[in-house]
């Protein structure tokens, strides 16, 4: 590493203002950060004015609490494929069949996100801030893996301008910018992100799988797909071959879906490192979870629907739920911000999604629709309760006056 430090400050003065390639001050400022810890801290407002820690250190945590996940996942797009074409194949080669599936998908979110913040830094003589480290990885994460990378990649780049670049970069984003990726893809290509035949990969990648023939009574579709597809009592959900599917398999993570989504075990590993790091607030994702239960309940009191009977467990084990309170709810620039806050955002995350899922029968997956909507109240959500502590303090003066 010293080696690598004395050539790194060798040619920064070539990097720097009146150096031959100065024009790219920006771009070599993000390698040298990314490569060691900085010795000063931005002046800039933003992001560096929610928490104490420096953003470079959130970042690679919250990377690392997502690898369970994503590792995961990449074994389930395997085994889903070999599930499907009906072949046996060793754990790692079930495995290097989801890398290659995935990471190409990963490629073009960094190479097209990081690109754009490159030149925009650039351009406005800026550092270049570690934000799209984690939104990078978020976004193979919570889409299908069929999902086709020229799409990918128009839609980072329209969620890195848009819903990012222009409120002024990291720290000022009103939404998540991943779920705006996502949210992009839906409304524009609604075919390659919804059905049957999107969440499980059945071609080759890289020359690894095949297109073997499809095994009788397989089905790609998710356990909320099922439910919106159901007509009068709630059906018994099935794996992909048609065996019912039970709630310890959908814990573990067997069964169709986005690559980050399908293992609630995974995840909730990712969430234990986040609490215990102070990098996530538990309290979003505690009262998201006691959201679900109180909509569910309700819905369930109900029960008109095959939808309304869901259970809140299984609104949990299913779909996005779990993924979307654990690493992107909980997202500091765009959640509320007081404490009290967080328990109200949270809570309202856990009822939108179930309300979502129920009564919106064209969208089975309401998770992100629902963080987005809690976005867009995260602020009124903390003036409220900003006010009603002036105002207990004002009371509390005004009694001590009398």
């Amino acid at each position: 590493m010293n080696a690598l430090r004395k050539q790194i400050d060798k040619i920064k003065p070539a990097f720097t203002k009146g150096g031959r390639f100065a024009a790219l001050e920006s771009v070599f400022d993000g390698f040298e950060t990314f490569l060691f810890v900085p010795n000063t801290t931005s002046k800039r407002r933003g992001v560096h004015v929610h928490d104490a820690i420096d953003s470079k250190r959130t970042m690679s945590v919250v990377i690392f609490a997502l690898l369970p996940a994503l590792l995961f996942g990449m074994y389930n797009i395997g085994l889903q494929h070999n599930i499907a074409i009906g072949q046996e194949s060793s754990f790692w080669a079930t495995f290097l069949y989801g890398l290659l599936s995935v990471l190409p998908q990963i490629v073009v979110s960094y190479v097209v996100g990081l690109g754009i913040e490159f030149i925009i830094a650039q351009l406005k003589h800026e550092e270049i801030q570690e934000g799209f480290l984690v939104t990078g990885i978020l976004i193979p994460m919570i889409i299908p893996v069929e999902t086709p990378l020229w799409m990918i990649a128009v839609a980072t780049a329209f969620a890195v301008v848009f819903a990012k670049e222009v409120f002024g970069g990291t720290g000022y984003n009103v939404f998540n910018v991943a779920l705006v990726t996502r949210a992009f893809l839906f409304f524009s290509y609604p075919a390659a992100m919804s059905g049957d035949s999107v969440w499980v990969r059945l071609g080759s990648s890289f020359g690894f799988g095949g297109e073997g023939k499809v095994v009788d009574g397989f089905s790609g579709a998710t356990p909320l797909g099922q439910i919106a597809a159901a007509k009068g009592a709630l059906p018994d959900i099935h794996n992909t071959l048609g065996g019912a599917l039970t709630d310890w398999d959908a814990f573990l993570g067997f069964l169709p879906g986005s690559v980050g989504e399908v293992s609630t075990l995974a995840i909730l590993i990712g969430a234990l490192i986040l609490i215990f790091t102070g990098i996530a607030s538990y309290k979003i994702m505690v009262s998201g979870v006691v959201g679900v239960f109180a909509m569910a309940s309700l819905f369930n009191a109900i029960g008109a629907t095959p939808a309304m009977q869901v259970s809140a467990l299984h609104h949990l084990l299913y779909g996005g739920f779990a993924f979307g309170i654990v690493f992107m709810a909980t997202d500091p620039v765009t959640a509320a911000r007081t404490e009290a806050g967080k328990w109200v955002y949270g809570f309202l995350v856990g009822v939108m999604v179930v309300f979502i899922r129920v009564l919106n029968a064209g969208y089975a997956e309401g998770m992100m629709l629902a963080i987005l909507l809690m976005n867009t109240f995260a602020p009124l959500i903390d003036y409220i309760v900003v006010e009603r502590n002036v105002n207990k303090r004002k009371a509390r003066l005004a009694v001590a006056k009398n």
